[in-house]
Parts: structure tokens; sequence; C-alpha cells
């Protein structure tokens, strides 16, 4: 199992660099009425977002004058503005960038079999031995039945997890399902316009057949419900019982080629992606 974490703070060639002594000019925006000189407050932006890995900090000041950094949802227009990385949000083409280190989200590829759980009493194969010590207080956001793989998110953000597991937010979820059969031309619209369960309607967010081959089809469907076993559910409903089930994708982030078991750290704008997803 590959449970080498890639940590992407990597600083850039200037990060030795000693900080100026002046104090750099305030964000026209900050500039309050009370007097007090905003600039004096925080770190310089292109120190910190060396620090962040993501340029040194000359080409994070030519970033500025190309306009490709904000602040707080407002462009960047004078060099040298200071930020507060625990409260200010900077994104960089549009991109959120997450500053903090001491908060570490985890994607896994996990095998059928593994029950999403961080330990198991009847010793059965749990999330918490994939990920072992990776972090401290990691937990995992929302569930995959035992017998579904894929794409699961481990955290020791705690509002990031509840934010991205609570149905209130939305974050769709992408699977891709094998099913016995053929699949009805108007199964799209079918799910779209909603199928009623046992605990309640559920409508998809889009649906496509991806392949079909000899009696199989794979179907691809897209939803933000996360009742149990609400895919599984659904298909076998509407006459398409599921024989594999894959999570694919969590909002912005993917499962792409991850190997089964493998499991890697999110990088620092896939975070920011997460939390501009969830309002953070």
């Amino acid at each position: 199992m590959d449970t080498a974490p890639h940590d992407d703070s990597t600083p850039g060639p200037d990060e030795g660099w000693s900080e100026d002594v002046e104090l750099a000019p305030v964000h026209p925006g900050d500039r309050g009425g009370s007097g007090t000189d905003a600039s004096a407050e925080g770190e310089r932006l292109q120190k910190v977002l060396a620090r962040a890995g993501v340029a040194s900090r000359r080409v994070v000041e030519n970033m500025v004058d190309q306009g490709r950094i904000s602040v707080n949802g407002r462009t960047v227009a004078v060099q040298g503005m200071r930020v507060d990385p625990e409260r200010d949000k900077i994104a960089v083409d549009g991109v959120r960038i997450e500053l903090r280190d001491d908060r570490v989200t985890y994607a896994l590829n996990k095998p059928p079999g593994v029950i999403t759980a961080m330990s198991d009493d009847r010793n059965r194969p749990t999330v918490g031995d994939m990920v072992g010590d990776l972090a401290p207080g990691l937990v995992h956001v929302g569930r995959l039945d035992q017998d579904t793989e894929g794409l699961l998110l481990v955290t020791n953000d705690g509002e990031l997890a509840h934010r991205l597991a609570h149905p209130s937010y939305e974050v769709k979820k992408t699977y891709l399902a094998q099913v016995s059969g053929p699949v009805p031309r108007d199964m799209a619209r079918r799910l779209r316009s909603g199928v009623e369960l046992e605990d309640g309607p559920v409508k998809v967010d889009s649906f496509r057949v991806v392949d079909t081959h000899a009696g199989q089809s794979v179907v691809e469907v897209v939803l933000h419900e996360g009742r149990k076993h609400i895919v599984r559910r659904l298909l076998a409903a509407v006459g398409l019982p599921v024989s594999r089930l894959t999570r694919t994708a969590v909002g912005p982030v993917k499962l792409e080629r991850m190997r089964s078991g493998s499991i890697r750290r999110l990088s620092r704008a896939e975070v920011g992606a997460l939390q501009e997803a969830v309002g953070l």
C-alpha cells in the first residue's frame, strides 16, 4: 500500500530571504477610519505564499503585477500587502490556497471489503488501518459501504469534514456503477425527475451511460444525497441492480489514477477548492 504522503509546501528558492525592515503599503480597501495602520499587522503576502510552496517571492510579486492574486475576493493591486494566514482567504488564478500547516486532508482509494471506520471491535479491515499514524486526529468524511470502493477523504479539519458530509452544503459525489442489462433511453430523465424510495424521494444531478458490453452497462451517477446505500437502492428501484460501485469524485477532488489501497495528501489548491465548495 502506498502510504507515503506528499507535501507540496516545499519553499521556493527565495525562502531564506530576510524580511524587509520597512512596513509594506496597506491595501487601499483595508484602510479603516480608526487611523490604525493595518499594514503593521500580519505577514507579507509574498512570504506567506512562498512558504506555502506557491512560488518564490519574486514570482509572487510578478503575479501581483499581473492581477493573479486575490485576498478575501479582491484582487491585490499593491506590492507587500500584509495578510493573516489564519483568517484571510487567498486565491491564485481564482483557486483558493490552504495556508495552515496544522490541518491536513488525504484522499484514499478504499478497496472493497474495508470498513469505513477508524477501528472495529470485530477485527475487520478498516480505513483506520489504512491511514495508520499519518497525522493526529484524522476522521473519515462521510462513508462508503463495505462493498463500495473508491474515493474517500480523511482529514483532521473538523469543520471541513462536517460541511462536506452535511447534506445542506450539497457537495456532489460521482460514482461509476456496473449494472446488469441494457439501460432504457429515458433513464436519465427519470432519475433527474426523481424516484420514490422507502425513505423518501431522490433525484440525481446527472446520469449517463459510459459503456455497454456483454449484457452489462457502466453508468455514471452524480448526486449530492448521502443516505445509506443510496446509489445501489436508487438503481435497483429502476431495474438496474448494481454489481460493482466505485466513487470517483467528491466535489472538485477526483480519484483519477490512484491505485486501490493508495493514499495521497491533497494539494493546497485541492483543499482550497473544497473549502470554497462549502463556504469556508
